[in-house]
């Protein structure tokens, strides 16, 4: 079952990500001490393993990229 993220424990994650990277020796382990809260290095293992699965969708155009208010092509032609 997967746990539930904040999105306080996301962007700890995602800083995380940023400062050990796959080259980093126990990356897992620091990532979720980073993370805190409880998560375990399997929960955070899943988390990442997640994310990449929604990046290959969203790049193959499987899911589609939402249409920000501001972002519409035709709000940048009008200006």
């Amino acid at each position: 079952m997967a746990s539930s993220w904040t999105r306080e424990q996301n962007k700890k994650f995602e800083e995380a990500l940023a400062l050990y990277d796959e080259n980093t020796p126990d990356r897992w382990q620091r990532v979720a001490r980073a993370v805190g809260d409880g998560k375990s290095v399997e929960e955070v293992r899943r988390h990442y393993e997640a994310l990449v699965r929604d990046l290959v969708r969203i790049e193959s155009g499987q899911i589609p990229l939402p249409n920000y208010r501001g972002s519409d092509q035709s709000d940048e032609t009008n200006r």
